[in-house]
């Protein structure tokens, strides 16, 4: 693969300086991307058929992932006219700081395939806008890069092991390099059937192939831009924010590391969590009343409800279809952020009318990451902000703590 990838030093470095250069075509590209889904499109041609699919795709049939979408699109919101809304303010609280949109960017393990140092793209790309920026557990970008040159709010991802105690030594670590908030995502079980990575040879460990090979070959832009540059600065990426011990390259046998995410958890482990964890903890992957109910009595600061974007377990229900449920029982008690299926501005207003306090999106700024780095990833936040703002107008809302469920058409 080293072969492949890089051929001659002195032809690589010559190589690296025409493909990572951003010139006037490349920005005209994303000056013709006028919503997500055109951002979406570029990042597909641009990007490898296995990289792409792992990050668009769902699971096993894509039940879940197309009723995220299904649900979102049904809902209905009733214009209000006749109402002042020369000003629109699209700023919300987090966590008792300020956001720019009732949004924070989260976690994607891919990023850093997308785009060289794809991580640190976006976070820098979410500090420009003013959002909150969450780092994988899986990033190929170490957490420390990121907090020394992002800037903005930083969170980070939690996957536990079964070997608690190097999760707990990565929470420690998170925590000294500045972040303020912990997400453990706990909706794992015994792992995702996610066929179409397998059929791309694209499952991990990453494994060279005939097939594999000829998709990387037939994207050269992306070959030269994102894996030679990883090779003339150290290799192949790496799971740099594992345990030491577990940090191979994406060839390497990380299937190991990953065999020892527990599956003997409880929520007790919360306690443990908030005993280590000084910052804000939050949960992600709630689907249930009285799971979010338990997590309250813990003590957690925050839940997502989120079917992991569709990606896990293929019979979930949408997340929006199960959204008003736990607002209603634990809504008083905690901030209940969703996620999965946001597209449009006018997705972050139903999610709020629904009771979320913010959302959390995933693809749709990675696309943008896929489509042109930290540039893109700035393009699509900056798509979102403008179709919140127009939605927010056509439902009568000047500011975004207006917006109640009041404005949902019912049949």
């Amino acid at each position: 693969m080293r072969g492949l990838l890089t051929g001659q030093e002195g032809e690589l470095c010559l190589s690296l300086e025409k493909t990572t250069t951003w010139g006037r075509d490349d920005m005209g590209r994303l000056d013709r991307c006028y919503n997500i889904a055109d951002l979406r499109e570029v990042a597909r041609r641009r990007l490898p058929k296995g990289v792409f699919q792992y990050l668009d795709l769902g699971t096993e049939d894509l039940v879940a992932l197309r009723n995220n979408r299904q649900v979102l699109d049904e809902i209905k919101l009733l214009n209000k006219v006749l109402v002042d809304v020369s000003t629109i303010d699209t700023t919300t609280q987090i966590f008792g700081k300020p956001s720019s949109l009732p949004m924070a960017i989260a976690p994607t393990g891919i990023a850093g395939m997308t785009w060289y140092e794809g991580e640190l793209a976006l976070a820098k790309a979410a500090a420009a806008a003013g959002v909150p920026f969450t780092l994988a557990t899986g990033s190929n970008t170490s957490m420390e890069k990121i907090a020394d040159e992002a800037g903005g709010r930083l969170w980070f991802q939690l996957y536990m092991w079964r070997e608690k105690q190097l999760s707990y030594e990565v929470v420690k670590r998170a925590y000294r390099a500045g972040y303020e908030a912990l997400i453990w995502t706990v909706d794992i079980g015994l792992g995702a059937n996610r066929e179409h990575n397998k059929r791309n040879g694209y499952h991990q460990p990453y494994k060279l192939n005939m097939k594999s090979a000829l998709d990387m070959v037939a994207h050269p832009e992306w070959m030269m831009s994102v894996m030679a540059r990883y090779m003339a600065n150290g290799g192949l990426p790496k799971h740099v924010n594992y345990p030491p011990q577990y940090q191979q390259s994406v060839t390497g046998a990380v299937s190991q590391a990953k065999a020892l995410r527990a599956d003997q958890v409880s929520f007790d482990d919360i306690d443990r969590l908030r005993d280590i964890w000084p910052g804000k903890l939050i949960i992600k992957g709630i689907m249930r009343p009285d799971d979010a109910q338990k997590c309250v009595e813990r003590g957690v600061d925050g839940i997502v409800v989120s079917n992991h974007g569709g990606r896990n377990m293929d019979s979930a229900p949408a997340t929006l279809d199960v959204l008003p449920g736990i607002v209603q029982a634990v809504g008083h008690k905690t901030t209940v952020i969703v996620d999965s299926g946001v597209r449009r501005g006018s997705d972050l207003v139903k999610c709020l009318a629904l009771g979320a306090k913010f959302a959390l999106t995933g693809r749709a700024t990675l696309y943008g990451v896929g489509a042109g780095g930290q540039a893109g990833g700035e393009k699509a936040l900056a798509i979102l902000t403008d179709e919140l703002r127009r939605t927010m107008s056509y439902v009568g809302c000047a500011q975004t703590n207006e917006i109640t469920d009041d404005m949902i058409w019912k049949k």
